[in-house]
């Protein structure tokens, strides 16, 4: 699988891949006080089962971890992904169970 530029797209709160035409995205609000707030993924129809919102989900919790922001998994897709992965509840704020 290639592997794909991680953009923050700070201006429309949220992370993006571009691949080709298609712009698979993790939708966040991302606070003052240090909380980044992952609220929606998305991967087009065409894209799915080739491993890309996987890449996506970590490279977007590698981008927060570099940051200091503490996460609050909203979306299912990337809490599903920190439960297949639990080394990443290191960023996940403190007392956010899922």
């Amino acid at each position: 699988m290639e592997n794909y530029q991680l953009i923050d797209n700070a201006e429309e709160s949220r992370y993006e891949f571009h691949i080709g035409k298609h712009m698979p995205l993790v939708e966040y609000l991302r606070t003052d006080n240090g909380e980044i707030y992952l609220t929606h993924t998305e991967v087009p129809v065409a894209l799915e089962g080739q491993g890309i919102g996987s890449q996506l989900a970590e490279k977007v919790l590698a981008d927060i971890e570099s940051k200091g922001l503490s996460l609050v998994p909203l979306c299912p897709f990337i809490a599903g992904y920190i439960k297949k992965h639990p080394d990443w509840r290191r960023i996940v704020m403190k007392g956010i169970n899922f």
